[in-house]
């Protein structure tokens, strides 16, 4: 069952983001049951809303290609996080790849 991650991290910069992005190479190579990412920022928190094909593979992306990276850049403490089940997924026609 597919699920939406919903991850709220403070203390993330964008910069330390954006080294674990690089570090981990997602966009370039996604990992597996991925499906949409989302990320931004507001009162230096990161906030993430992803959706996965099961929370399953999202911990197995976070053990064996995330968790070094995090460490790597510093980023401190533990992000709060719920997994939820998807109710529906739409991507508007025409939309598609990674916006910067």
């Amino acid at each position: 069952m597919a699920v939406v991650l919903s991850l709220r991290w403070a203390g993330v910069t964008p910069e330390q983001y954006d080294a674990v992005r690089e570090a981990v190479g997602w966009e370039e190579s996604a990992p597996d049951g991925s499906s949409v990412h989302v990320a931004w920022f507001d009162a230096g928190t990161l906030h993430i809303t992803d959706v996965w094909e099961s929370q399953g593979d999202f911990e197995r992306f976070f053990g064996e290609r995330l968790a070094s990276a995090v460490e790597k850049a510093g980023i401190a403490g533990q992000p709060d996080t719920a997994f939820l089940p998807l109710h529906r997924r739409f991507v508007a026609p025409g939309v598609s790849g990674a916006a910067s």
